[in-house]
């Protein structure tokens, strides 16, 4: 096993320093919202969960292009990586805005079309694993990976312009909304904390990334050496 590169040690670090920050920023530093109360706080984590989750299931499209151009292994291990780190922030995304919706809209669950979408797209993933693994051949599996995560990233930006497109009675955290739709305002230590939120969460993001490449590059070894012995 390789020596962790001091880079990803520092990174690890930084990790954890970035996520205290922001948890105090989410939970003493942003003022209490006078509407919704302490269950707003939820919301900083709740959108930087969601931040990283659709912005890794977008790389993983681009990395799951590359690899049809270029057959090369290591973007099929970075697609995997993305999309594996992706669905457990966005299942996060998920857990973090119901525990947000039941004061807020009274009920855990509504068909929202924000939250109708945020379901599908991590069913979509938890599926890509579930097809993924029946397939043993290591380039059919790759091509298929790259081909699915291609179409099912069509989900990720589906998700972020539903609630601009159609009506809903989730807030519009970013952009404008229209007459249908409510605006969230932050104030600007709100703004300090929702910013550092997204900051906090993509150096996460990296990092876990950066693991489970590892990771995946032990796997590929050890599935090359079952090979060599089976044939």
């Amino acid at each position: 096993m390789q020596a962790k590169p001091t880079a990803l040690k520092v990174l690890d670090i930084a990790s954890i320093l970035v996520l205290a920050i922001s948890t105090y920023l989410a939970l003493f530093f942003a003022p209490t919202e006078l509407v919704m109360g302490a269950v707003q706080r939820v919301f900083y984590f709740h959108i930087g969960t969601a931040w990283v989750g659709l912005l890794g299931f977008i790389l993983a499209a681009g990395s799951g292009i590359i690899y049809l151009i270029t057959k090369d292994m290591k973007w099929d291990r970075f697609e995997v990586a993305a999309v594996e780190v992706s669905t457990v922030f966005f299942f996060l995304t998920i857990v973090l805005g119901s525990i947000w919706a039941r004061p807020a809209w009274n009920t855990w669950w509504t068909w929202d079309p924000r939250l109708t979408t945020a379901a599908i797209t991590e069913l979509i993933y938890i599926a890509y694993f579930m097809l993924r693994q029946g397939i043993d051949d290591p380039e059919r599996r790759a091509r298929f990976g790259a081909v699915y995560t291609l179409l099912g990233g069509v989900s990720a930006p589906v998700t972020f312009m539903v609630i601009r497109l159609f009506r809903s009675i989730h807030p519009v955290v970013i952009g404008a909304a229209n007459a249908n739709q409510e605006k969230m305002s932050m104030t600007p230590d709100m703004r300090v904390a929702f910013f550092f939120a997204l900051f906090a969460f993509t150096v996460i993001f990296i990092d876990l990334i950066w693991h489970r490449l590892r990771l995946g590059n032990m796997e590929e070894k050890v599935e090359q050496l079952k090979l060599k012995v089976s044939m």
